[in-house]
């Protein structure tokens, strides 16, 4: 049986979702806790795979378990009991055998976060930028982000991904008093691709460039071109869309 198990988590803490050697990371803690609870190793698969100090609001993995059907509500009561540092389970839901965390998902959205004052509560929470930003041109550059298109220019190097080719539906930057938060959805990421676009973005809200000049970046298909990445500290991702039958919108 599968089930798809939804969470948010604090990434200050941890070396990104995926396991990886000598570090501790998010999936590892989790699927050691989901061990100890089924009495059995468990294997988890994540929506995605968030860096290193990235957080997530929404988050969404699934895995199987065929010894016993589980009861929902006391399941996540017992994984939220084992008090795992930064994360919050929220619901746990039995799915369809073939239900994929990953690749049924057609949406992610994140947010990042960019504080223009110092403040205490959001200490490794934002970015902390002290220079003025034009919001004005840096949305008029995001227009030049929306579409399918090729973002191997925002993308690590060496990432081995079938393709650098994403969908931008939405791209914004809003304004909330001392916090200004960058809103991006698409179909897909590259890795380390909206902290470059950020950083990007923040070179033409300084007056360095012109909005214009992200279709050069766009088109330039490196990444030597775009600017430098922003902190992880202000990455959130928000929002993961399936397929309205998956039913994933109750809250156990």
């Amino acid at each position: 049986m599968r089930y798809f198990l939804k969470l948010r988590y604090k990434g200050a803490q941890y070396r990104g979702w995926q396991i990886q050697p000598n570090v501790v990371s998010v999936q590892e803690v989790i699927n050691d806790s989901l061990e100890k609870l089924l009495g059995s190793s468990t294997e988890t698969i994540g929506c995605g795979r968030t860096d290193a100090g990235v957080h997530a609001r929404e988050f969404y993995l699934h895995f199987d378990f065929d010894k016993r059907e589980l009861d929902l509500k006391d399941f996540v009561l017992r994984l939220t009991g084992m008090k795992l540092p930064g994360i919050q389970f929220l619901s746990l839901h039995r799915m369809a055998d073939d239900a994929h965390a990953r690749f049924h998902a057609l949406s992610r959205s994140y947010e990042y976060w960019i504080i223009t004052e110092r403040d205490p509560f959001l200490d490794g929470l934002a970015y902390y930028h002290y220079k003025p930003l034009d919001i004005e041109a840096m949305n008029k550059a995001c227009s030049y982000l929306l579409g399918k298109k090729d973002f191997s220019c925002f993308s690590k190097t060496n990432t081995q991904v079938m393709t650098s080719i994403c969908d931008l539906s939405h791209a914004q930057f809003v304004v909330e008093d001392y916090k200004i938060i960058f809103k991006i959805t698409a179909n897909r990421f590259l890795r380390n691709m909206v902290r470059a676009i950020v950083g990007t973005l923040i070179e033409i809200g300084e007056g360095k460039r012109s909005p214009e000049w992200i279709e050069e970046v766009i088109h330039s298909q490196s990444r030597t071109v775009a600017g430098s990445s922003v902190e992880a500290c202000g990455l959130y991702l928000t929002k993961i869309t399936y397929p309205e039958n998956f039913n994933l919108s109750e809250q156990l």
